[in-house]
């Protein structure tokens, strides 16, 4: 098999952490082209792998984005201004990263000579359903400028698509797990970091039904895909694997850390519901989760164990909308 080197933009986050390794591990050739505002030390064990580049850039810069992707054969695009919060501190920021940038992006990949581009999606594009299994044939109906941009970069990379210009979408869970880029900003990882260190469980609602992924599945799904052949062009798949309510978290996270913790509920406007059916990657592609949510919570509980982790609750390093406002991003 000739030699394949993977372009990983936005690949110095919470899931390219996790990804790059595994892609290393793989025999691939990787660049992560990343801003790094959570710094390169995700790589540590890494660093010194000959086939592994790290490209500290802005997609936005047109320049460096061509620089990056000169002799490459394959991108994966998980670079964003990630979830409805972070996007919402500085909208004009937000859609010049998520969207503004993307059709250059697609085009200069193109033109580069890029064989398969996957772009990273979510499942935030259905927007609020009624059904009990939620498939990529269904409407999108995204409620946000995050989850509408989403739905536009779609539009663009499928549009993209030829033979030559393999293109494939796909649309996460909301991920949880352990990462050297670390998040605690997300819920199965909120309601854990929480329960350890505050000892109590605060839930806001608790009926809302939400899919999870965990985040060595979501890496998983990315490898998969790019070892495809014909089967994933031009195609668009639902990656989930447990779909629970925020009270099912909970009570998973109480059993995992200490069943005597108080589950707390609060009132929120956040009524977002919705279960997304993963069967289409499963029938065509023969991808299937392994792991579990009480598997994430209990990888996050050794890593507090070990001391992994600095000032879990405040340290901006583990929340993307404080770490943005101290780099002033907005």
């Amino acid at each position: 098999m000739t030699k394949r080197t993977v372009v990983v933009f936005g690949g110095g986050g919470y899931v390219g952490a996790v990804l790059t390794p595994m892609l290393l591990a793989e025999g691939y050739t990787v660049r992560v082209f990343d801003t790094f505002w959570y710094g390169k030390a995700v790589f540590t064990g890494e660093a010194l792998n000959p086939n592994l580049e790290l490209i500290a850039g802005d997609i936005r810069d047109l320049e460096a984005v061509t620089s990056a992707l000169k002799g490459a054969t394959d991108v994966i695009h998980l670079a964003c201004i990630s979830n409805d919060p972070s996007f919402d501190l500085d909208p004009a920021l937000g859609k010049s990263i998520n969207l503004d940038s993307f059709a250059p992006l697609v085009k200069i990949a193109k033109q580069s000579g890029v064989h398969r581009f996957i772009y990273a999606s979510s499942s935030s594009v259905y927007g609020v359903k009624v059904e009990e299994k939620v498939t990529e044939e269904l409407s999108l109906e995204p409620l946000t400028d995050y989850s509408r941009f989403k739905a536009n970069c779609e539009e663009i990379i499928l549009a993209a698509h030829t033979s030559d210009f393999r293109c494939t979408v796909l649309r996460p869970a909301t991920v949880c797990g352990v990462s050297s880029r670390q998040r605690f900003d997300l819920s199965v990882n909120i309601l854990t970091n929480h329960a350890v260190n505050l000892k109590k469980i605060t839930v806001f609602g608790g009926s809302q039904f939400r899919p999870n992924l965990h985040i060595q599945d979501m890496a998983r799904a990315y490898l998969h895909v790019l070892a495809q052949d014909k089967k994933i062009d031009g195609a668009i798949f639902n990656v989930g694997g447990e779909n629970l309510s925020l009270d099912q978290i909970a009570l998973k996270v109480q059993k995992q850390i200490d069943l005597n913790l108080e589950i707390h509920h609060s009132d929120t406007d956040d009524l977002r519901s919705y279960r997304v059916d993963s069967s289409k990657i499963l029938d065509e592609l023969g991808f299937k989760p392994i792991y579990s949510v009480d598997q994430a919570i209990a990888d996050l509980q050794k890593a507090f164990v070990k001391d992994n982790y600095n000032n879990s609750l405040e340290n901006s390093m583990y929340f993307n909308i404080k770490r943005m406002k101290e780099l002033s991003l907005a």
